[in-house]
């Protein structure tokens, strides 16, 4: 029995549940069907216990659920038994992060839209230990350290051997705060300018002169799941991290995301646009 489930494991367990909430079927039911106790299912829809990929299967068909991609996913989330380099950090960092870690570490593909700061999969060394520095209440100096070790190692997704497609929609509010002052801003925009020729690696600016846009007032990323369903939206906030993943919620990020890229500066013009702000520095 698990007494700390990852946050893939609660979510896997979270869609074994609905399946079985809109099959009309209660916890006890579903047992009886797949030769259990009730506390069983219980345990696994709550992450506390593991459930084989061929029982998934078995849940689904009982549950009617014709959707075998949705199936096929739920059986892979099964068949883990990785531990991520995060898990070092689990006893140090807020559980948020982890499961943020965790959940860009299996995205197919990541979406983020920010107003006021530079992603963290975006940012470097110095720039990062600024923003870390401004934290209330203050992170003692150690702790400082094991953020910017974690924000950098979550950077791995982008350059593994098949790294993760990104892209990144930035007001130009966020590319004109000086964390650390006039030299590390200007070699953080000279990083996401390098960063952003890289293939997999979209970078869009959405300037001043666009005005008022929707979802201005916070960070989003969202992680594209193996099918939509599975997918899962973080929210960087200042009491702590928080991720989604009901279906409305879903929808809604999804929009605010497309109408930021779509009122963002093309790719080639947001190059262009942040080489400007750098010369300006």
């Amino acid at each position: 029995m698990r007494s700390n489930p990852t946050g893939r494991q609660l979510r896997l367990g979270t869609e074994l549940r609905k399946l079985r909430e809109r099959a009309g079927l209660t916890s006890t039911q579903a047992g009886k069907l797949l030769g259990v106790q009730q506390n069983q299912i219980s345990n696994v829809e709550a992450g506390r216990a593991g459930v084989s990929p061929e029982r998934v299967r078995t849940l689904a068909s009982h549950y009617d659920c014709g959707d075998k991609a949705l199936v096929e996913a739920l059986g892979y989330m099964a068949t883990e038994r990785i531990r991520g380099w995060w898990e070092e950090y689990r006893e140090i960092l807020p559980g948020g992060l982890i499961d943020l870690a965790e959940m860009e570490h299996h995205a197919t593909r990541l979406s983020a839209g920010v107003t006021a700061h530079v992603p963290g999969l975006l940012q470097i060394h110095d720039h990062a230990r600024e923003v870390f520095r401004q934290v209330v209440p203050e992170l003692s100096p150690p702790d400082v350290e094991h953020r910017l070790s974690f924000r950098i190692k979550r950077q791995t997704v982008l350059f593994k051997d098949s790294p993760t497609p990104y892209r990144a929609v930035i007001h130009e509010a966020a590319l004109r705060m000086q964390f650390g002052g006039p030299a590390v801003a200007t070699k953080q925009l000279r990083h996401i300018l390098d960063m952003s020729e890289h293939a997999h690696i979209t970078v869009q600016v959405i300037p001043f002169a666009v005005g008022a846009y929707p979802g201005s007032g916070q960070s989003i990323l969202y992680a594209h799941g193996a099918v939509p369903q599975l997918d899962t939206v973080h929210l960087d906030q200042s009491h702590g991290s928080a991720l989604l993943d009901a279906e409305a919620q879903l929808d809604k990020y999804r929009v605010l995301l497309e109408r930021m890229t779509g009122l963002a500066l093309g790719a080639h013009e947001s190059r262009e646009f942040i080489h400007a702000i750098a010369q300006d520095l």
